[in-house]
């Protein structure tokens, strides 16, 4: 990490050229960095190389010049000041198995991908400690909060929390993103940034079901306020900070995506209270909704450390095992009666 807080001359890399990713470039690049961007697909290059465009991932933006977008993953992960991942969690550890002997141990890793890894339980930042074992564990830092990226690319006013354990290194990060319409508030409690991030997208999925049901927003506004006590139970079990869940990266990710047009975990859900089948679904979306993968992840997760999360576990029921909305609905709302402030 350079020792200096200026931050003209970094070198930067983002790993993964979905919305969001992009919109990270962007705003890097706008800052006046300069910005190698990974994607896979060789359209999304050529789109960006010729009309500063991302016309797969994110229409309507002209983006930075600043940003140099390339299929060669090493070329955009070697020798690099800060490093974002901003892939889907089911594809990081194989991403970041294939870049780990081109960074450097000073670089400073920026995860902006949310979820929780099916088999092995563990956070994002967990599996790029796990695979960057050669890495400084307080170079691994998380970027999250609510933020949609169309939005983000439109300069509209959005704040987010960068977690680090090491408190220069949170502040070095927060300088490098901080802009006049991007503001960055930092924060010590990685597992509980990153579960705020993970486990509000099943929340999502659920509040799109009672929207897609026409349930009404008494029925919204309880299952977001039950959702973030399920959050917070979890968090507490894994060891966060339970203030985490009450600001930007807990509550505020929460309403976001549990309530903005945006959200395409709220849309699946929508569709899904709808009548619509999940495979049909998802085989429509080019983008990932990251609640599906992590509802089976944090199901299991639940059940091995004995934690009750009860919209977690039904909306898992829905998606694989076709139990349908109104009868998950119907077991929630009969679950015994207790104090609001009691486990479960």
């Amino acid at each position: 990490m350079p020792e200096e807080m200026n931050t003209d001359r970094l070198k930067v890399g983002v790993v993964g050229a979905g919305n969001w990713g992009t919109a990270i470039a962007d705003l890097l690049g706008k800052k006046g960095l300069s910005v190698d961007l990974w994607a896979y697909e060789k359209e999304v290059v050529d789109s960006i190389r010729e009309n500063r465009k991302n016309s797969l991932y994110l229409k309507g933006y002209t983006l930075s010049n600043n940003i140099r977008p390339s299929n060669d993953l090493e070329r955009v992960v070697t020798e690099k000041d800060i490093l974002v991942t901003s892939v889907p969690s089911h594809f990081l550890r194989d991403i970041a198995q294939r870049i780990s002997t081109r960074i450097s141990q000073q670089t400073v890793i920026v995860s902006a991908s949310k979820g929780i890894e099916t088999r092995t339980h563990l956070t994002m930042s967990g599996v790029l400690k796990e695979v960057f074992a050669d890495i400084p564990e307080k170079n691994i830092t998380v970027l999250s909060g609510p933020s949609f990226a169309k939005e983000v690319a439109d300069n509209t006013p959005t704040a987010v929390t960068v977690a680090s354990m090491d408190t220069e290194v949170g502040r070095f990060v927060q300088h490098v993103f901080a802009a006049p319409y991007f503001r960055v508030y930092t924060s010590d409690d990685i597992i509980g940034v990153e579960l705020g991030g993970a486990v509000k997208n099943i929340i999502a999925i659920a509040a799109g079901i009672v929207d897609g049901l026409g349930l009404g927003l008494n029925t919204r506004a309880a299952l977001i306020t039950r959702g973030l006590a399920e959050v917070g139970r979890l968090g507490l079990k894994l060891g966060a900070n339970p203030h985490t869940f009450s600001g930007l990266a807990g509550i505020g990710d929460l309403l976001l995506t549990c309530t903005g047009a945006l959200s395409r975990n709220h849309t699946v859900g929508k569709q899904i209270g709808a009548g619509k089948p999940l495979d049909e679904i998802l085989s429509d979306m080019k983008m990932v909704a990251e609640g599906v993968r992590t509802a089976e992840s944090v199901y299991n997760l639940c059940r091995r450390l004995d934690v009750d999360m009860p919209i977690c576990r039904e909306t898992y029921h829905i998606l694989y095992e076709n139990l349908s909305p109104k009868a998950a609905l119907q077991r929630l709302m009969a679950r015994d009666l207790k104090q609001e402030r009691e486990d479960g």
